[in-house]
């Protein structure tokens, strides 16, 4: 079964993005950093979210990534599905950081239960077959609306939304052009995706140099410009 070991964040200012990362998140090897000038307006297309036992882990990491810097688009509340809210790093990344606890259990931590990659589908039903064609299980499906992938043993959980819903969801227009500055580590091997998602084989990355600083010289295979709208 298909596995995402990573996605890798390609940034203009390796260190200013490592520092913001470090200081808000604390996240390891599942996501890392590449040095990219490549063009990219507006919405990139995708989101990460970061899955937290309780409210108060929630609001934690999101006060401290307001404090590093990021931009805050949705305030951390609560709703009918539990809490959380979205912030939009100094490197452009939207992230959205939530638990479906609506009540604490104890104190805060800083313990992330689940990293999941959502990428905007302009036709979530064709991107569900070319997943499925390249070996992804589908775990849950709603329609034409959302796909969720099956990868019990992945760092890095997988699921497809239409683009302008993921926007919506996320706080912002949903037009962006130029690069998605995203590629997917995984075993699956190296391809595009018919959104313009680029995956690379898992541990091309990490032979670059160390999670969160690569090297910037590293190979930017999806730095061609698309166009997302």
């Amino acid at each position: 079964m298909t596995s995402i070991e990573s996605v890798t964040l390609e940034v203009a200012d390796l260190t200013a993005a490592d520092r913001f990362y470090t200081t808000a998140f604390g996240l390891g090897t599942q996501v890392r950093l590449r040095a990219s000038e490549a063009p990219t307006t507006g919405f990139r297309g995708f989101t990460l979210s970061l899955t937290v036992s309780q409210p108060a882990t929630a609001s934690g990491l999101i006060d401290a990534a307001l404090d590093a810097g990021a931009t805050p688009l949705k305030p951390a509340a609560k709703s009918f599905w539990g809490y959380g809210g979205v912030v939009q790093a100094p490197d452009g990344t939207i992230w959205k950081v939530a638990t479906s606890a609506k009540k604490d259990t104890g104190p805060a931590t800083r313990q992330i239960d689940e990293i999941v990659l959502l990428l905007g589908a302009a036709d979530v039903a064709a991107s569900k077959r070319f997943y499925v064609g390249r070996g992804l299980a589908v775990a849950k499906s709603f329609g034409r609306k959302y796909v969720e992938f099956a990868t019990p043993s992945s760092p890095v959980k997988l699921a497809l939304y239409g683009r302008r819903a993921l926007a919506k969801d996320a706080g912002v227009p949903p037009a962006g052009t130029g690069s998605h500055r995203l590629m997917i580590g995984s075993d699956a091997g190296r391809f595009t995706d018919p959104d313009g998602f680029a995956w690379e084989a898992a541990g091309t990355a990490a032979e670059a140099g160390p999670a969160m600083a690569l090297a910037k010289d590293a190979t930017i295979a999806s730095s061609e410009v698309i166009d997302q709208r």
